[in-house]
């Protein structure tokens, strides 16, 4: 039965469910082909992948800049000693590794991007919140920071006026992110070996010189919970793209063995790199650290080793931009917004790269400060969000996977315990316990020493207000339901 979600382009094949949207026009695994579509369903004839690519596709755009920068803010930014940053930065990677797992399994089985999947919990409309959440943050924020992080290394390496360095990597970004999924990944394994390679060597050769013993310079328990909630999240910004780069594959590929590769990827790629953050941070003054990152890290490194770095954190922000790019431009559309293109999500991409172009300009200056809050706001929404993903998906473990598929694209379709819970997570959690430049909450502005408990506090309230929702509803239709 058809819903109310189609369009003239878009049409029921036989390798599709009943009542989904299905993807219009051929892609296949060809490299040569823009993507056709947007968040639509995968028709199983397109099907193909294996779950190993999912290492290198979540390793490669963490093998950048950005993510070393969250090992130096624990210990420059947080006042941590070193030992102390690596147990909150495996924390903080571990729990978002686990979840980037868990979600990324979803994919085959659904055939559609992550934030579609998030209509189940939020309703058809209501999820226009959480996915125009991460429309922002993907394609325009993550895109603006990865830009000037890799527009720092080109232009330290080759000394071109920073706004070219940034035009270059931004133009390289949004060619490979324009043609979508295939070239996506083609171009994550491909950069894999190269990335890793260097940043290898330029690790071992930081960790060699870096003080680990040094002391902390009093972050206390305040520092190490903001410095988990950075690590947090940065690995757990990847989660709302997780189904993105599974849902071209067969619905009966291993789910472990997803689960498996993506959260290693983001794991190792994110805790290497952090901890070698962190012990460069022991090296010099907290002033050159966060004044000239960049060129702090790699003044470290001998010559030659210190311009294959540079490359290589200009390399590794194109990597993860190509991911954020592309998966904003899924996540717009994924906001039940009708856009008539077969090209819909080439030409969102396009977009965003002009507006995240405009917004990396803008934090050329002072972008340690800006990067630091960023990191904890992306927590402050996923946290919730997760709550209201997984709680629905607890609820609904005995739903059959048609009656499933079948909401995801029904526009009458509601559940407003989602976005609800979520806002109410949300505002209680940051009113209380935010603990950042822009804004600091009732708690930490009296009691310093909680640090920032923001997301932990956002993910319980959120989930305890939808199961509670649920359990009061769910009891209240059942006699409706057996009475008809």
């Amino acid at each position: 039965m058809a819903t109310g979600d189609q369009n003239p382009s878009a049409v029921i094949t036989e390798d599709a469910p009943a009542g989904v949207v299905v993807r219009e026009g051929e892609y296949g695994a060809s490299l040569t082909t823009v993507e056709p579509g947007g968040a639509e369903f995968i028709p199983l004839h397109e099907r193909h992948g294996r779950p190993i690519q999912l290492f290198w596709t979540w390793t490669s755009p963490n093998l950048e800049f950005a993510t070393v920068f969250v090992g130096v803010l624990a210990v420059a930014a947080f006042a941590l000693s070193f030992w102390q940053a690596v147990l909150a930065i495996v924390i903080g990677s571990g729990i978002g590794a686990i979840t980037q797992g868990i979600l990324s399994a979803r994919g085959p089985s659904h055939g559609v991007p992550q934030m579609v999947l998030s209509r189940l919990g939020f309703g058809y409309w209501g999820n226009a919140f959480p996915a125009g959440l991460n429309a922002v943050t993907a394609g325009i924020g993550w895109f603006a920071v990865n830009s000037v992080s890799g527009t720092f290394a080109l232009n330290t390496l080759t000394h071109l006026p920073k706004p070219l360095c940034l035009l270059i990597i931004v133009v390289a970004q949004v060619v490979i992110a324009f043609f979508g999924h295939n070239i996506v990944q083609l171009f994550e394994r491909y950069a894999f070996p190269v990335l890793a390679v260097i940043f290898v060597i330029a690790t071992i050769v930081i960790l060699t010189k870096s003080s680990p013993g040094a002391p902390s310079h009093g972050g206390g328990s305040g520092g190490f919970l903001l410095a988990a909630g950075a690590a947090f999240g940065y690995a757990v910004g990847w989660n709302p793209y997780a189904a993105d780069y599974t849902r071209y594959f067969p619905p009966d590929t291993s789910k472990r063995a997803i689960a498996l590769w993506s959260g290693l990827g983001l794991f190792l790629s994110c805790a290497i790199l952090e901890i070698a953050g962190a012990a460069s941070a022991t090296i010099t003054g907290v002033g050159a650290a966060l004044g000239d990152p960049t060129g702090a890290f790699t003044g470290h490194l001998p010559t030659v080793l210190a311009d294959l770095t540079l490359l290589a954190i200009a390399l590794g922000a194109v990597a993860a931009n190509v991911l954020n790019i592309y998966s904003g431009a899924l996540s717009f559309t994924a906001m039940g917004i009708k856009l008539p293109l077969a090209l819909r999500r080439a030409i969102v991409a396009l977009v965003f790269g002009v507006i995240g172009f405009i917004l990396a300009l803008t934090g050329l200056n002072g972008a340690s400060t800006k990067y630091e809050n960023f990191l904890l706001i992306i927590a402050y929404w996923i946290a919730p969000w997760l709550a209201v993903v997984f709680c629905d998906q607890y609820l609904r473990r005995r739903t059959p996977l048609g009656e499933i598929e079948v909401m995801l694209f029904d526009r009458r379709h509601t559940n407003w315990a989602g976005p609800v819970a979520m806002i109410a997570g949300m505002a209680l959690s940051i009113w209380l316990f935010s603990n950042q430049t822009e804004y600091v909450g009732v708690v930490p502005s009296h009691v310093s020493a909680v640090g920032d408990l923001t997301f932990e506090v956002g993910f319980v309230v959120t989930a305890v207000i939808y199961l509670t929702w649920h359990a009061i509803t769910d009891r209240r239709q059942a006699p409706a339901a057996a009475a008809a």
